[in-house]
């Protein structure tokens, strides 16, 4: 790491309390990968990408030597003198120094679900799934009436119940979903926390896997793929309850059509996976085989940057500050990107009027007396539940304006946060 030079702010001492004490640290991790090691604390979820001689300088703190003994080491190794003064300034700035108080280290606490996570995701479990698949495979060979289909959803005429029965029953499918990320993570210790988010105009359920980054790059396929590998058992699942429930004469039974109804919007999330652009489980698992850091932000400032330049206006972001792996790979994931929203936007576009305009169509002679109480109240559930999800999201988008904080893309190796949609 050549050497730096460093402007203090006012009142501001960015150097050692002494050269000749060793700092005090979090517990921190350190994953080498390539030329780069991945360095951060378990217990906060925040982690940094260092080139191998500042991962070196740091670890060699980390151990116990004091600064002065850390620069020379380094000068020795390098042949170039760092300024150890701004790289311990910067340790503190990401949070990886303890106070000078003799605060202990804390530990990170035992992660809960990790011998059930082990337990599922064992060969015992995997075992399980490939023998579902198999009697769901041989069940739709012999019955094609069970393969997924769209007619599946309208188990009744009511469009309201059909809305709400889909919405209710995907709710807790949408977390089984989650908690399977959350699990096949857990499993290998690590923290994680679901929230409500936004991507585009979907809402979503979304799991974020502290300290994901952390893991070997072999490790991280499990948690990813886990929750679209639960999705296919729920499929199998719900195809064979319906298979079962059959009524005498073949057809299928209440039962059977609402779980046949239930598993479709089942498959569309899993198509919708494949929208890696709004960085789903498929953007995760791509990041991770393409060894990227933080894609997405830095395609976005990619296409600012070339914006800005159409409009004959200065780069709003420094392409020195990405990261040398994302910067390559956006030049052409950021045109993927820009056609897939434009493909989104464009769907939206040309479904939602319609099913607006048929309702609304429908609605009219319902509103001057000619249609039942029942029936207007169908109709008018059935349209708040097709557009109240935009809505959602519009607001989302709002309030993720508001609290929107520039980030460096490239100093700080991202959680992966992976979704489904709510519908």
């Amino acid at each position: 790491m050549p050497d730096r030079s460093a402007t203090a702010e006012p009142g501001q001492d960015r150097t050692p309390q002494t050269a000749e004490v060793p700092l005090a640290f979090h517990v921190l991790s350190f994953l080498p990968e390539g030329d780069e090691v991945t360095v951060g604390r378990l217990d906060e979820g925040s982690f940094v990408v260092l080139p191998q001689d500042g991962a070196a300088l740091l670890r060699r703190l980390y151990d116990g030597q004091t600064c002065a003994q850390a620069a020379e080491w380094y000068l020795a190794t390098y042949g170039e003198s760092v300024d150890i003064a701004d790289f311990v300034a910067d340790l503190g700035e990401l949070g990886f120094l303890l106070p000078q108080d003799g605060t202990a280290p804390a530990q990170p606490a035992p992660v809960r679900w990790m011998r059930l996570g082990r337990a599922v995701y064992s060969p015992f479990g995997a075992a399980a799934f490939v023998a579902l698949i198999a009697a769901w495979t041989v069940a739709m060979v012999r019955s094609p009436d069970l393969v997924p289909s769209y007619d599946h959803l309208f188990f009744t005429h009511y469009l309201s119940v059909i809305a709400v029965t889909l919405f209710v029953a995907q709710i807790p499918l949408i977390l089984v979903h989650e908690a399977s990320h959350a699990l096949a993570g857990r499993r290998l210790g690590l923290r994680s926390r679901l929230s409500i988010g936004r991507r585009l105009y979907f809402v979503v359920f979304q799991t974020t896997m502290d300290g994901l980054v952390a893991v070997p790059r072999r490790k991280r396929f499990l948690p990813i793929l886990a929750g679209m590998l639960t999705d296919v058992a729920v499929l199998a699942v719900l195809a064979l309850i319906a298979d079962a429930t059959r009524r005498d004469d073949g057809d299928f039974s209440t039962v059977g059509l609402v779980a046949l109804g239930v598993a479709y919007p089942v498959l569309l999330r899993l198509i919708w996976q494949c929208w890696f652009f709004l960085q789903t489980d498929v953007y995760y698992l791509a990041v991770t085989v393409l060894g990227c850091f933080n894609l997405q932000a830095t395609s976005k400032q990619l296409l600012a940057n070339r914006w800005s330049r159409l409009r004959g206006r200065p780069a709003r972001h420094d392409p020195q500050s990405w990261h040398p792996r994302d910067r390559a790979v956006a030049r052409w994931y950021s045109n993927v990107m820009l056609a897939g929203y434009v493909f989104a936007l464009a769907t939206l576009a040309f479904t939602l009027p319609p099913i607006t305009a048929r309702v609304i169509d429908n609605l009219g002679p319902r509103l001057t007396g000619g249609g039942s109480g029942g029936g207007l109240a169908d109709s008018v559930l059935f349209l708040l539940m097709s557009v109240g999800e935009v809505g959602i999201a519009c607001v989302l988008f709002v309030r993720e304006r508001r609290s929107r904080r520039a980030a460096s893309p490239t100093a700080t190796a991202t959680a992966p946060a992976t979704a489904s949609p709510t519908s």
